[in-house]
């Protein structure tokens, strides 16, 4: 890229779309209200997704289901199929891959497009983008929301902006006039903690908090904070997110709607996370000694920890238990968490010769089984093949999947 080039970024949301599934799926719900995440009754139970026919009765993700069942008695509600969401995932990656040798996926429902330089090829972006939106309706029946912008955080929050079915161009160099016309509730990354820390300085408006010098935001709100909102009003143009193609990590995080406290609520969304690396590996290929962990506080302190052992990570439950080691070692029991990520580093070929771990049999059939469970699935995306352990998280579904959809 030469240094005239302007970035081009796409973020592309898939709208409520584990609700969108179960409708395309099931004909006699469509226009309907539908929960997913789980039935009536059911303990510890959350919303995951909200069709946008249940949102309007106050229903969102992240709510628990007593109080969905109550707001929305009427509604149709399911636990959800993981299994069926992952293969329409998997097919609407594969499109955006058709356009784009950069696509970064950020969990089962967005991903950012690198769409830089690719005009002679396949138009103007919103053209590109048209054609994005309307391959993905071919092939799955549902849509999508797409962001475009010069910065991949500005992209982010565009992809929001006329949900379902939008698809919004912030034209380069409009950056901060974007953020200035939005309500502060719509700075992306700033929860409802910081919201109020911000109105209670004074602050109402994202005009004036743009106005607002570095030196004067970070000794209201602190460091952390308060780089962050002096970034964020000027586009986060240094914000990046994704693998990192230097160090050829296979990532996956989620930014919560919600504080999670709760170690329960925290571990099931590292199993989470970690079905969706291991998953990734599996697609690629490719195996690693190095896992780290991501942890993003409330108040946007973030803090990460790694750990290298002598056998590479040899399935889904062996990475989720060096996650949660690592949780152990890092976390700060009670403080809220606002974004948790998991990598793992240095990936290589798992064609490349290998030293035994000696007594890993148990991980070693582990291994092979969830390997030919892949291939199965890989063939015939309509088996329904899942780990046991996994279903109560599937139904406890706590990342923002679908929180703005």
């Amino acid at each position: 890229m030469s240094e005239n080039t302007v970035p081009v970024f796409m973020h592309i949301d898939m709208d409520a779309f584990f609700a969108s599934v179960e409708q395309h799926d099931h004909p006699e719900y469509r226009g309907k209200p539908v929960i997913v995440g789980g039935l009536p009754g059911d303990r510890r139970a959350v919303v995951s997704t909200a069709s946008y026919e249940a949102r309007r009765f106050g229903v969102h993700s992240a709510m628990p289901l007593f109080k969905a069942v109550s707001l929305c008695p009427n509604a149709v509600f399911v636990r959800g199929n993981m299994k069926r969401y992952s293969e329409v995932s998997q097919t609407i990656m594969d499109i955006f891959a058709d356009y784009s040798p950069t696509v970064i996926q950020m969990s089962i429902d967005e991903a950012f497009i690198d769409a830089t330089g690719t005009e002679r090829l396949f138009g103007p972006p919103q053209v590109l983008a048209a054609k994005i939106k309307e391959r993905v309706m071919q092939a799955t029946g549902l849509t999508v929301s797409i962001g475009i912008a010069s910065t991949m955080y500005v992209a982010k929050i565009a992809s929001g902006f006329r949900k379902p079915n939008g698809l919004t161009l912030i034209p380069s160099g409009d950056e901060e006039k974007f953020m200035t016309s939005l309500p502060l509730e719509k700075v992306w990354g700033a929860g409802t903690k910081t919201i109020a820390h911000i109105k209670n300085a004074g602050i109402r408006t994202t005009a004036q908090l743009r106005d607002k010098s570095l030196a004067s935001l970070t000794t209201i709100f602190g460091n952390c904070t308060g780089t962050f909102l002096y970034n964020a009003m000027r586009g986060n143009k240094e914000m990046k997110f994704g693998d990192d193609p230097q160090n050829r990590s296979l990532s996956a995080e989620s930014t919560y709607e919600f504080d999670l406290t709760d170690r329960y609520t925290i571990e099931t969304a590292l199993m989470q996370l970690a079905q969706t690396v291991i998953w990734r590996m599996h697609r690629a290929g490719v195996r690693s000694k190095t896992v780290s962990l991501k942890i993003r506080y409330e108040d946007f302190t973030t803090v990460s920890v790694q750990e290298t052992s002598d056998s590479p990570v040899a399935n889904a439950d062996d990475l989720y238990e060096r996650c949660r080691r690592l949780l152990q070692k890092k976390y700060q029991d009670g403080r809220g968490i606002r974004l948790l990520g998991i990598a793992c580093e240095k990936v290589e070929s798992k064609d490349l010769p290998s030293q035994g771990e000696l007594f890993n049999s148990r991980n070693e059939k582990l291994s092979i089984v969830e390997k030919a469970i892949f291939e199965m699935e890989s063939k015939n995306p309509a088996l329904k093949l899942r780990k046991a352990r996994l279903i109560e998280a599937e139904q406890n579904t706590l990342s923002h999947h679908g929180r703005n959809g």
